[in-house]
């Protein structure tokens, strides 16, 4: 009977998800190491998230059908499932096998192992990382991006002008509904621009606090 496969890819962006960057090279290992002999895969599962997060729902589904089909999870790299001993631990008590490509042979004590040295390795550089910055903030280096703290104020601005040029555009449809309809509820207004179909300065729903948001503009 042919072994079958369940295969779980994880990049950490949306560009890399959409692109293949990442993604293709996790492909690729994984159908070197099965080499099309003897096995069967299942399905393929792609995850896009960050390796901090344990909640991934393309996880749990591959792993649902691995104990359906009595499938063994298969990945390219033991650090695309997360650098958490405590995550590690959980998986191998979901009672599903797994082997990370990268390290075929290792049995669940060194795979523990690993998992606990990357953990560590990572919060080793966060700690160097804030500890750099600390101290260079101690010398009077200022932090930041210079250009990006001087456009903001411009940038508020220019929001806040659009914002302005929204609510002049939809006051007229505001007082025709107050005059013509003899509706003056805040919440009566909201919802009749609701039926109409206006969307709000911001593009959203109305309501009688954005009604009241716009008349104050006024």
């Amino acid at each position: 009977m042919k072994k079958r496969f369940v295969a779980y890819y994880r990049v950490s962006t949306q560009r890399q998800g959409v692109s293949g960057l990442g993604l293709e090279a996790q492909q690729k290992a994984v159908l070197d190491f099965l080499n099309g002999n003897g096995w069967e895969m299942v399905v393929e599962f792609t995850e896009v998230e960050s390796g901090k997060r344990s909640d991934r729902p393309e996880l749990a589904a591959a792993l649902k059908v691995c104990r359906k089909e009595k499938a063994c999870l298969l990945i390219a790299k033991l650090d695309r499932l997360a650098r958490n001993v405590h995550f590690i631990s959980g998986l191998m008590e979901s009672g599903v096998d797994f082997v990370a490509v990268d390290m075929p042979e290792a049995n669940k004590l060194t795979v523990h192992i690993i998992a606990a040295m990357a953990e560590y390795e990572r919060e080793m550089i966060s700690t160097r990382t804030k500890a750099a910055l600390a101290a260079a903030k101690e010398r009077g280096v200022k932090l930041g991006n210079p250009r990006l703290e001087a456009a903001r104020p411009a940038a508020w601005e220019a929001n806040k002008a659009r914002a302005q040029e929204r609510a002049e555009r939809v006051l007229p449809l505001i007082q025709g509904i107050r005059d013509s309809a003899g509706i003056t509820s805040l919440a009566g207004i909201a919802e009749v621009l609701n039926l109409r179909g206006v969307p709000t300065p911001r593009g959203g729903k109305w309501y009688a606090a954005s009604v009241r948001n716009v008349l104050a503009r006024s």
